[in-house]
């Protein structure tokens, strides 16, 4: 069995076993190096935390692991499609690499895909079912708040 495949299976392995303690069919398993640094399940139901997606717990765990933010070098193998969240938390943090078993076609007759909502976001914002709107508010008093930023980034350098 190949390397990817053994991935897979055991972020399967790990949906199988959230599923049968009562949570959502869906793990995942990062790798750095060919070696698994960290691991994650579905814990919205545990946690009522509706980011609590397995590939989000595995990149958490991740960081941690490396005591970084940056998952450069790494790949992430998630039981099914990554929903629009997860794949921005993994180019944020730099995964480089990402294979997933169960497609959104899979998930779909189950109530377990996320198509509509990539659908939703491809399109522009005044067309997006949820309002999204820019209102450039700034405060009268203190230092606006990206350049503060940016002068205490360069005051740590």
């Amino acid at each position: 069995m190949n390397d990817n495949r053994r991935f897979l299976c055991e972020a399967i392995d790990l949906a199988r076993a959230n599923m049968e303690s009562g949570g959502r069919p869906f793990g995942a398993v990062i790798v750095k190096d060919g070696a698994v640094i960290a691991t994650g399940v579905n814990e919205i139901l545990k946690t009522n935390d509706p980011t609590a997606h397995a590939e989000l717990t595995a990149i958490r765990a991740a960081s941690r692991a490396l005591n970084s933010p940056s998952l450069q070098g790494c790949t992430v193998y998630a039981s099914g499609h990554p929903c629009p969240m997860c794949m921005a938390a993994m180019r944020l943090s730099g995964v480089g690499e990402i294979y997933y078993a169960y497609s959104n076609g899979d998930g779909a007759p189950y109530g377990l895909s996320t198509a509509a909502i990539y659908a939703d976001l491809a399109k522009p914002f005044a067309e997006q079912s949820m309002a999204i709107r820019y209102l450039p508010v700034r405060q009268e008093t203190g230092p606006d708040l990206y350049a503060e930023w940016a002068r205490r980034q360069a005051a740590k350098a």
